[in-house]
Order: C-alpha cells, then structure tokens, then sequence
C-alpha cells in the first residue's frame, strides 16, 4: 500500500456497494484521503440510489477516511486540470480528487479507468 492514498468517488461507491474492486479498496480506506468534493459526491449518490440520508452519512462516515477540505490550492490545480481532462470527460468531482492527489504527491484510486491516459506524475491505480 502506498504511503497516502486518495480515493475517487467512484471508488468509495464500489466499497460501499459490495461492487468489483471493493476488496481493494477495503485494504486502504482507513485513513486514505477523500476530498470534501468527493465526500459531496458520494453522499449524494447514495441519496439519489434510494438510501436515507443519515444512512448513508453514517456508513461514508464509518470509512473512517481522511477528508480533505477543498483548498484554494487544490481549486487552482483543479481548473488547470480542464484542458487536459476535458477530451475524457472528466467532472469537477473526478479533478479535485486528482488535485488531492497531486498535490499530496499521492496515489489516487478510482473505477475510471480513462485515468490511466492522464500523465499527471502520479500514480493511478484503476480498482477494476
């Protein structure tokens, strides 16, 4: 396991919903880092499929993930990210993970897996 780990929305859907590559998530989500933005996106997925909301607050929360608040710096790094990441589509969600991650200098982890085609000078790993 890396030294610091960022996760992707995506990727802490798949844990909480039992999906392909939840077990890789399982192994480092204590502690990994999850961008106030991600956590957002997150919660609101899990309204929007149907949980209550302080259901799905109390599971996010039992992750027991490092949130990060979103940073003028990591808002800088996320709007520089639009040239490059526009042509995958990436969201806002989907590059202020990325600009956790490269601002901590981390390795990020995601179900995306048009990730792998950004040269970020991180790592990226695609869970599934």
């Amino acid at each position: 396991m890396p030294e610091t780990a960022v996760v992707d929305s995506s990727a802490v859907l798949a844990l909480l919903q039992n999906e392909a590559g939840s077990a890789t998530v399982s192994q480092l989500i204590y502690g990994a880092l999850l961008s106030a933005v991600n956590l957002t996106e997150v919660h609101s997925k899990l309204i929007q499929k149907g949980f209550p909301a302080p259901l799905s607050w109390k599971r996010i929360v039992s992750l027991q993930c490092d949130v990060c608040f979103f940073t003028d710096e990591q808002a800088r790094i996320a709007a520089e990210l639009i040239q490059v990441t526009k042509p995958l589509g990436l969201s806002l969600g989907d590059r202020a993970c990325l600009a956790v991650a490269i601002q901590r200098k981390a390795t990020v982890y995601t179900t995306d897996a048009a990730w792998k085609n950004l040269s970020l000078g991180i790592e990226v790993e695609v869970i599934r």
